[in-house]
């Protein structure tokens, strides 16, 4: 596996512990810039609309740059935007803060997704997207307790400062450890970039993606009150719990990385499968522990860790350019928002159970845009990508 790859997982994880380091540090924000608790939660849609609503401009801002320089450039507007929200002075220049670092991020991933498939041969694509990947898993299993452990010690600025550097760590890494390449021959304009999006078929998988997501999140997004209120545990139990749950979502992110690329379609259908098994499971066995805890965890091998697949299949309906890969981001971003956000209408109607079945409907739908691709099974074909012009062969064909 080229090492660019790994050097990507550590940018990806930079981005993730960013976005998700005000859920773990809410009343001292709230506290330290004179706000609410409802206003500093906020903060965290204003940073995932940002992401799918903005990401894909500032992709095409930067598209034509080569990959590092880009990948580059993106790191500067992201560091920008962690310093401005350590420093912020008040509620109005974090939410600025925020939307810049969301912006930066969703463009961040969809160029470091794209340079995946250029550095690699095209039948281990999805193992190297599943590597980049990890730095989402690690985010959430390592980057939010981090983040929030140093904030609660040395105060919530300096958990901002502390992403900063790792923020930095990772552009040097970027630098040194990501080959300076040009964009891909023959492709990469702006009119080849959105012809893609004439497909209609495209649409479909990106929806796919939206459900598969939006289905793990309205559960995961739940799962404090769900494991406290309804399973009977302490609250000091769950965060061991949910650590518990992110190993698996790494766990998960590389097993599926290993059949991605030969049976995507197979893989997003099983994993459909047993996270609406899974998903239903905990909604009727939620008072009871045991079940419980095997259905989370469940949750997490098959949820978000279909990523890796859904990846090959954007790229081989459309292309592996960073705007379809942003794109993407935005769809799978948009997943999370309606699996939150349902999940919290469903809650106030049908009580804490309610998310749980919601995401097994989600589920449910999403295999349902799965059968006709399964049903058809074509023969695994590359995301279709021109070779990068000035790349080295040598680090083009390692794996």
């Amino acid at each position: 596996m080229p090492r660019a790859v790994y050097v990507l997982a550590l940018g990806i994880f930079a981005m993730v512990t960013s976005e998700f380091v005000v859920a773990g540090l809410m009343p001292q924000m709230a506290d330290g810039l004179n706000a609410t608790i409802p206003q500093i939660g906020y903060l965290i849609t204003a940073f995932a609309v940002a992401m799918a609503a903005g990401g894909p401009f500032l992709t095409v801002a930067v598209m034509k740059l080569p990959p590092r320089t880009a990948l580059m450039a993106l790191f500067a507007i992201f560091l920008a935007g962690n310093v401005l929200a350590a420093t912020a002075s008040g509620y109005a220049t974090m939410m600025a803060a925020r939307i810049v670092t969301g912006i930066a991020s969703q463009a961040f991933f969809g160029v470091g997704i794209s340079l995946c498939a250029q550095i690699t041969r095209p039948e281990v694509r999805g193992r190297a997207i599943a590597v980049a990947m990890n730095g989402l898993m690690l985010g959430t299993l390592l980057g939010l307790p981090i983040s929030t452990l140093v904030g609660e010690h040395f105060g919530w600025r300096a958990a901002f400062w502390t992403i900063t550097l790792i923020t930095v760590i990772a552009a040097v890494a970027t630098l040194f450890g990501v080959p300076r390449i040009e964009r891909a021959q023959g492709g990469g304009s702006f009119r080849e970039e959105v012809g893609v999006f004439r497909k209609p078929r495209l649409w479909l998988v990106l929806s796919t993606s939206t459900l598969i997501i939006g289905a793990a999140f309205s559960a995961f997004s739940y799962f404090n009150p769900i494991l406290t209120d309804l399973a009977g545990f302490s609250a000091g139990t769950v965060p061991v719990l949910l650590i518990a749950y992110g190993a698996a979502t790494v766990v998960g992110n590389n097993v599926v990385g290993r059949f991605a690329d030969k049976h995507t379609v197979p893989v997003l259908a099983v994993g459909l499968v047993l996270n609406t098994v899974f998903l239903a499971g905990f909604a009727l066995l939620a008072d009871l522990p045991v079940p419980a805890i095997i259905c989370m965890m469940g949750i997490g091998l098959v949820g978000v860790t279909m990523n890796p697949a859904m990846a090959t299949r954007v790229q081989r309906t459309g292309n592996a350019g960073p705007l379809v890969n942003t794109v993407h981001s935005s769809f799978i971003t948009l997943g999370i928002i309606l699996g939150s956000s349902i999940g919290a209408v469903v809650i106030d109607v049908w009580g804490l159970r309610a998310p749980l079945w919601l995401g097994a409907i989600m589920a449910v739908a999403g295999l349902a845009t799965v059968l006709p691709d399964l049903a058809r099974r074509p023969a695994p074909e590359p995301a279709p990508v021109a070779p990068a012009a000035g790349a080295p062969a040598k680090q083009a064909e390692q794996v």
